[in-house]
């Protein structure tokens, strides 16, 4: 009993640890993001922007085939080995992974750069990418090598190296494009939208080299370990879990790919110009998505943090561990989620106005806020889902969504516009969490408190904005940035308040799920 206590509090302790440095990081580079994306989004405007998002899915793509999948696996296979004691295995995956995906990598540069020309024309259909295409192949074996090697140290529980490597890219980015913006701007679009794309590339090289250097000193100061396993078998145990991973990934980037390309087309239909449907899109994928996913920042680094623990206690099949671990994270899930959904909801225009100094956004923002808790579980779901080896599961769930979401676009945005793509997506979101809830539930046996996780944090959330609005029609009489900062902080105090006194945080509530 006391060594399963001690197991317990170990486990806990590297989780909120974990959570705390990738949180830490993940903040921190959003936060750069986001003066960075407004930086761009003045310096280049909403067509430039959509410009840019057309070849950030292209770039997600050859990162989910060559490194995506393995990088999981890494995480995953190292938790495991490392709860076996067998550190020389470990390494035997890292250096076989590193292998495959350099390789796949190096060929996807060589290709791209060889065929921006006719990628361009024929698959994205806009010749101004051409050049922003062959500035980013170069980069593409160091973003696979470092993404695998950061899912090494994830797996040991070593957040710190990825955290770090995660600034370091943001910030080598927006340097880049702040130095390179005043030559390439007055270019035109195309050269505009290379430097953003050459300012990708450099961080990614940069960040490489700096996980490459940290995985040298820490193999130097560790006594060589001879791998029990062998290279059949280490290579088995990869692609037996790699190929649905990197399948899953890759089919997500297609895709996001493929929306990406057909949407403007589509809106067009619906009786925009060209210029006019490029800047919806810049305004949706490069501009309100990003503000919307700022807070999941949390979500993102807890559901990194919780795989490969999830993964160790799924080896030594410590499943009360597994059911701690899982209401534990889907309850802050559920908080941060309702919250940020309702202050979207309720104050889209005066945020999209905060930030991008455009209301146009706002009815974007207001709208995604309905699909936010969805999403926001979705992100923490995946990471328990990977931890217990349900890739095939995840595989065939997003391809589902992905098809009806491509289906949406290619027949209602012509006639509803983008708040028929909107309408149809916050549908899906509804299934996906759903259907994900109840394979967690018959795999782990844990059972849900739609109360705990549903009716309180938004019954607070919707009390808290009723309550803020009555204030603000009262006694704030303008609308300026500080009103609205002063607004978002009251709501989101009162907000926490009521989930107290709601008693939703209560220590007893989590042990009645």
């Amino acid at each position: 009993y006391y060594k399963s206590k001690q197991e317990e509090a170990m486990h806990k302790k590297a989780i909120i640890k974990s959570a705390i440095i990738l949180t830490s990081a993940n903040i921190i580079t959003r936060v750069l993001g986001f003066f960075y994306r407004i930086y761009m989004s003045k310096t280049i405007g909403a067509e430039g922007m959509g410009l840019y998002q057309i070849i950030t899915p292209l770039y997600l793509l050859i990162w989910a085939i060559s490194s995506s999948g393995l990088s999981t696996t890494m995480s995953k296979l190292t938790a495991q080995e490392k709860a076996k004691g067998q550190q020389g295995n470990a390494e035997k995956i890292l250096t076989i992974s590193l292998i495959i995906s350099v390789t796949i990598a190096l060929c996807l540069s060589i290709s791209v750069h060889n065929f921006a020309e006719e990628i361009s024309q024929y698959i994205i259909k806009d010749k101004r990418t051409t050049l922003s295409l062959k500035w980013l192949s170069p980069c593409f074996p160091f973003m696979a090598a470092g993404s695998v090697i950061r899912g090494y140290f994830l797996g040991m529980q070593e957040a710190k190296v990825p955290a770090i490597s995660q600034v370091i890219e943001q910030i080598v980015r927006m340097l880049a494009v702040y130095v390179l913006a005043n030559t390439f701007v007055p270019m035109g679009l195309e050269y505009a939208c290379g430097a953003a794309i050459l300012g990708m590339a450099l961080g990614e090289i940069i960040s490489f080299l700096f996980t490459a250097l940290n995985l040298f000193f820490v193999n130097h100061k560790l006594k060589p370990k001879v791998p029990t396993m062998t290279t059949f078998t280490a290579l088995s145990l990869i692609t037996s879990m790699a190929i649905p991973l990197t399948l899953n990934r890759v089919a997500s980037s297609i895709y996001a790919t493929v929306e990406n390309i057909i949407l403007p087309q589509r809106l067009q239909i619906f009786g925009m110009s060209q210029s006019q449907a490029l800047s919806e899109l810049g305004r949706l994928s490069g501009m309100a998505m990003p503000l919307v996913m700022f807070p999941s920042s949390l979500l993102t680094a807890l559901a990194t943090a919780i795989l490969p623990v999830i993964a160790e206690c799924y080896t030594l099949k410590n499943y009360n561990r597994i059911t701690s671990t899982l209401k534990h994270s889907l309850l802050l899930t559920a908080i941060v989620a309702c919250g940020t959904g309702g202050l979207f909801i309720t104050y889209g225009y005066e945020i999209g106005q905060l930030i991008y100094s455009e209301k146009e956004i706002g009815s974007m923002l207001k709208l995604i806020g309905f699909i936010c808790p969805f999403t926001y579980l979705q992100v923490t779901l995946s990471g328990v889902l990977n931890g217990l080896g349900e890739q095939l599961f995840i595989f065939e769930v997003n391809t589902i969504s992905s098809l009806i979401n491509l289906i949406s676009i290619y027949f209602l945005v012509p006639i509803y516009g983008l708040n028929g793509f909107i309408f149809i997506w916050f549908i899906t979101s509804i299934v996906v969490t759903t259907i994900t809830l109840l394979r967690i539930k018959e795999r782990t046996k844990t059972h849900f408190s739609v109360t705990l996780l549903f009716v309180k944090p938004i019954l607070s959330i919707t009390c808290a904005c009723v309550i803020m609005l009555f204030i603000s029609n009262h006694f704030f009489q303008t609308t300026s940035n500080i009103t609205i900062l002063t607004s978002l902080t009251i709501a989101s105090v009162i907000y926490i308040l009521l989930l107290f006194i709601l008693k939703c945080l209560r220590k007893e509530d989590l042990t009645r799920f």
